[in-house]
């Protein structure tokens, strides 16, 4: 049985030890909101519906495993966007089917508009979704038509009222759907002053009398071209009173980042800046069979037992494949590319190891690293057996036990262009 208080979002007290994945996975969205416009994208900005890169689902099941490795204390995989989980469903339904094969003991969250979520909830049930988020910032579509500039349903786009009361009418019966099936479902409502701030309390009654779990109240970030770009957002002195008042029917989320569609650590020490370049590359493989295409691993070592070499001083490679019952077999030794050629002899190096699915070496420069990984070869620094090395990557992928060379990573006078090192 999965441990659900170990969901950061839903759980203030897990919030400083447990971290979440957003996997961008989903651009499209079936709804436009007047306060959101998704062109811009900053590293440094945290906001809905931003992310550096979008995922296929092979892509985000890859992205999952490296970050895991880098950051072993997420334990919540979720898709919120960029758009919308359920305008993208086959995408939203398939990463959920490998993560919930490759990492079972993860969480699943979903975060959407649940306009088009109702023919899903069978299959995220099935899938292993505990915790799902509905923004609902209105429930009378006089004000939700304010919020909302369209929305649509199948190839039919409705505006005004007509389309906001469309909306509201899925929005119940996802919540209704969802604590049926025993999901943990928590609101999120925009606030905008001057257009809902009077009416969010009424939003908490409704939802609460369908069963939702928590409240978020999210202050409007004011972003450039939309309807509300120029309003204030709204602070403590807004916010406040009204998680107060909404407190007294349904608890309240108080902790919230704004999270974007790629964010990634935990909610008070966020790595999306530090990861994009992680998840931007993953964004470039292209779909392989691993065992088929990619059957073998790398090692940079010195005597074929340890990885204890750094990956700019092996003058060749050890290939090791999969045995028989378990075990590992020396496929052969292979040359690498000749030093000092520059950021060519990394990208030689990834076509010599085009048939491997993973490098384990003791350290790397950050020039060869990004070269590998763009070419869909996992880099990994590491130490010990070459055995213990090869089971992780053969069976868990999670190599967090085996990595603690954090300073193996090249610096000083390693620059990682091959002009320093072999």
């Amino acid at each position: 049985m999965k441990d659900t208080t170990k969901h950061p979002c839903f759980n203030k007290e897990t919030a400083g030890s447990c971290g979440r994945v957003h996997l961008p996975v989903a651009p499209k969205c079936n709804i436009q909101c007047n306060y959101c416009n998704r062109k811009y994208d900053c590293v440094n900005e945290s906001r809905p519906g931003v992310t550096s890169g979008v995922l296929k689902p092979f892509q985000a099941a890859e992205y999952m495993d490296q970050v895991l490795t880098k950051e072993p204390r997420i334990t919540v995989a979720g898709i919120a966007g960029p758009g919308d989980p359920f305008a993208n469903p086959a995408e939203t339904l398939e990463t959920m089917r490998l993560l919930n094969k490759k990492h079972p003991h993860l969480l699943f969250c979903l975060s959407s508009n649940g306009m088009g979520i109702l023919p899903y909830l069978d299959d995220i049930k099935e899938l292993g979704v505990s915790h799902v988020t509905i923004t609902i910032s209105a429930v009378d579509p006089k004000i939700g038509a304010k919020l909302y500039a369209w929305v649509k349903d199948g190839n039919v786009v409705y505006r005004g009222e007509q389309g906001a009361e469309v909306l509201l009418e899925r929005q119940l019966a996802a919540i209704k759907g969802l604590k049926e099936r025993g999901i943990i479902v928590k609101i999120n409502s925009i606030v905008v002053p001057g257009i809902n701030e009077d009416h969010l309390v009424e939003v908490a009654k409704v939802v609460s009398e369908l069963g939702a779990d928590i409240q978020n109240m999210i202050p409007l970030k004011p972003t450039a071209d939309t309807l509300f770009a120029d309003v204030k957002e709204p602070g403590h002195e807004i916010i406040g009173p009204l998680r107060k008042e909404a407190g007294k029917v349904i608890d309240q989320m108080t902790h919230c980042k704004r999270c974007r569609a790629d964010a990634v650590g935990l909610l008070g020490d966020d790595q999306s800046a530090s990861l994009c370049g992680t998840l931007q590359a993953c964004s470039k493989l292209t779909p392989i069979e691993p065992k088929a295409a990619r059957p073998y691993v790398a090692v940079a070592s010195r005597e074929g037992m340890l990885i204890n070499q750094h990956l700019g001083e092996a003058k060749s490679f050890y290939i090791w494949g999969e045995g028989e019952n378990g075990t590992y077999r020396l496929i052969e030794e292979r040359q690498a590319p000749k030093s000092g050629c520059g950021p060519k002899r990394w990208a030689d190096l990834a076509a010599a190891l085009k048939d491997c699915r993973a490098v384990l070496c003791a350290a790397v420069g950050q020039t060869p690293q990004l070269a590998l990984e763009e070419n869909g070869i996992d880099c990994h620094v590491v130490s010990g057996f070459v055995e213990d090395g090869l089971t992780a990557v053969y069976t868990s992928g999670d190599l967090s036990k085996l990595s603690g060379r954090r300073g193996g990573i090249a610096g000083g006078c390693c620059t990682g262009t091959g002009t320093s090192c072999g």
